[in-house]
């Protein structure tokens, strides 16, 4: 006697897949150009977006803002939070520095002192003073608490543009500016304490975590620089093909991030500094950030458009438990070849079978049927159900499946038939199905309204259908037609000959 053979499922091509929030850019329009955005460093990590005069804070999967901040006459500039995620701090058109509290929607504290538009504006790591940057080419540093200047620094030569703190010593910020200087400050002195000659116009500055080393960015290059020598300069990058604009690192420190003018978003390695991965966007970068979880990363462009991008969930993999080799490993080991004396006896496989693959095993078709109409199969996994309808077709016991079954049975299997008898690859049996349980049941219409509700869907759905097909065919003999015109018929040798030929006779004849 043979052997059973599972029933075959057929696999086909995937659909497409589902377009989620962790898959897909979201683009998100702001009233103007993006200029700076800011993760908070404390959960839920939302970020703060600068953009005309209005400071946007989205949350990490929110498309509208959570809170808006618009206390602004003219534009704002580089929204950043503090360390504790509580306070955030920015620059203004007008030349004045706004302090908010997240929780509300007033500035806390108004700092008042330099004479032109404020590009440069952050916090100390002791979390009480600010210092800021302006186009009036001064840096300025003040304290929180009593919303006074310390101490200001007019050292620049031209417009104050970006700046950074150092996360190991209080004292220490930086600046870069157009006069391409990029300037080390200690607030216990009275003048900076180093300056690098960047060469070009310095659009951003970043400092590592450890202190030790400073990035800066201006026209075409990205440099490194080792602040513990005197600024020696270790590495300059040029893989950009127009001015790079904004700088970024990574939690770990291990990838640096540059965006730019010319539409790119470079990731270098932090050990070889070179590039190991790019992102391609519409239009020129002005600022770009990353989640403190490097799950996200927000670019802000020219034209006021937010990207936002989601890194996918790794699968998390079951852990198998290791099994122990036989005892044949042992013996044998893994590589040993068997020679022309042995004999090899072949150990049977043991085929379990599916539950539905059992009950068709034992001709129990009924049971087989309503094993692949259970939720987990039905919903998920249509293929496996579609595939053993084919199976009882095959063997002639569908109908007999079909039959004999109650109002919840029945409304079970036409709900199942009338979602999925559009599907291309399900209508050739799902049609038959549907045939064979209007033929089975129609003494039963009118009885019960809910078998009647899905009889009524199954023909709408099937109506549906027929009207696409007619309009598809509509559409096929109109491409035929315009295809029949784009072919130009040529005329073959023997054509041509005989053509000639009956043109000579036939000016023969007149002539005689």
């Amino acid at each position: 006697m043979a052997t059973y053979k599972p029933v075959v499922v057929q696999s086909f091509p995937k659909l497409g897949e589902k377009i989620t929030q962790d898959t897909t850019p979201v683009q998100i329009k702001e009233f103007g150009a993006v200029n700076k955005i800011d993760f908070s460093p404390v959960p839920p990590y939302n970020y703060a977006v600068t953009a005309s005069s209005r400071i946007h804070v989205y949350g990490r999967y929110s498309q509208e803002p959570v809170k808006t901040f618009s206390r602004f006459k003219d534009a704002a500039y580089c929204a950043t939070y503090r360390d504790d995620g509580n306070l955030l701090v920015a620059g203004s058109e007008e030349g004045s520095i706004r302090l908010f509290d997240i929780s509300g929607r007033a500035p806390l504290r108004q700092f008042d002192g330099h004479t032109k538009p404020v590009h440069v504006v952050g916090f100390l790591s002791d979390k009480y003073r600010i210092f800021s940057g302006g186009d009036d080419y001064s840096s300025n540093l003040w304290d929180i608490p009593s919303g006074a200047a310390i101490v200001s620094y007019s050292e620049h030569t031209d417009y104050v543009r970006c700046g950074c703190a150092s996360k190991v010593n209080a004292d220490v910020f930086i600046t870069g500016s157009y006069d391409h200087t990029v300037k080390l400050f200690d607030a216990r002195t009275k003048s900076s304490v180093m300056t690098i000659e960047h060469g070009q116009p310095v659009e951003s500055v970043l400092l590592f975590p450890s202190g030790g080393l400073l990035v800066s960015a201006g026209g075409r290059y990205v440099k490194v620089w080792d602040v513990l020598k005197g600024g020696q300069l270790l590495v300059s990058l040029k893989n950009h093909h127009k001015t790079v604009t904004c700088l970024c690192l990574n939690s770990s420190g291990q990838r640096l991030l540059s965006g730019s003018l010319d539409r790119h978003v470079k990731i270098y390695s932090t050990t070889s500094y070179k590039v190991v991965h790019s992102f391609n966007y519409a239009t020129s970068i002005l600022s770009l950030a990353l989640s403190p979880e490097d799950e996200t990363i927000v670019v802000g462009m020219t034209n006021g458009v937010l990207n936002v991008k989601h890194r996918k969930p790794e699968e998390r993999k079951e852990k198998s438990q290791k099994r122990q080799p036989a005892y044949r490993t042992y013996v044998k080991g893994r590589t040993y070849m068997p020679k022309q004396e042995d004999f090899c006896v072949s150990k049977p496989v043991k085929r379990v079978l599916r539950k539905y693959d059992k009950l068709l095993k034992s001709f129990q078709s009924s049971k087989a049927l309503d094993a692949v109409l259970e939720p987990s199969i039905r919903l998920y996994t249509p293929e496996v159900t579609v595939a053993v309808m084919q199976e009882l077709h095959r063997r002639g016991t569908l109908r007999s499946a079909l039959a004999g079954r109650d109002e919840k049975q029945i409304n079970l299997l036409l709900t199942f038939v009338a979602r999925r008898v559009i599907e291309p690859r399900f209508t050739p049996i799902l049609v038959t199905v549907a045939d064979m349980i209007t033929d089975i049941y129609q003494t039963v219409v009118g009885q019960s309204p809910v078998v009647d509700r899905q009889f009524l869907r199954l023909q709408e759905a099937v109506g549906k259908e027929i009207d696409y097909q007619e309009e598809l065919l509509e559409v096929l003999g109109m491409m035929d037609t315009l295809f029949a015109t784009f072919t130009v018929k040529k005329a073959t040798y023997l054509e041509e000959n005989s053509s000639n030929g009956l043109t000579e006779t036939i000016g023969t004849n007149r002539n005689k």
